[in-house]
């Protein structure tokens, strides 16, 4: 267990655990890369404004809600995903005061910024 506690520095920021991101929800932290696994409570209409993103709320085994926003120009959409359904992901927190906002989890197709994915039943999207 304390091997997942262990913080990573990358290219784009820091790799947080829960505990790190409790602190980074606290301290109003935005720009790191997290990872983790959360539970679908909420599927909401697609953001067709700019950039499509695919948008849901997870929650967090430490009951933190999150807001995921994955850009379905750059990946593929989960078409099969469901309230209810477990989810892993990785890429960037943004800070809000609902409990803030993943994003960035695809391929950057400029190379600069850190690759993040979405895994629901055992495929990686990215």
């Amino acid at each position: 267990m304390k091997k997942l506690l262990l913080v990573a520095i990358l290219f784009a920021g820091y790799t947080l655990s829960y505990s790190q991101f409790s602190y980074a929800f606290s301290t109003q932290k935005s720009n790191s890369q997290i990872s983790g696994q959360g539970v679908v409570t909420r599927l909401l209409p697609d953001d067709n404004n700019g950039s499509r993103h695919q948008k849901f709320i997870i929650k967090l085994p430490s009951g933190q809600t999150l807001l995921i926003a994955h850009n379905i120009d750059l990946a593929p959409r989960i078409n099969a995903l469901r309230e209810g359904d477990s989810i892993r992901f990785y890429g960037e927190y943004e800070w809000n005061a609902k409990g803030g906002a993943v994003h960035w989890t695809h391929q950057d197709p400029n190379g600069f910024h850190q690759a993040g994915w979405l895994e629901h039943q055992g495929k990686r999207y990215h």
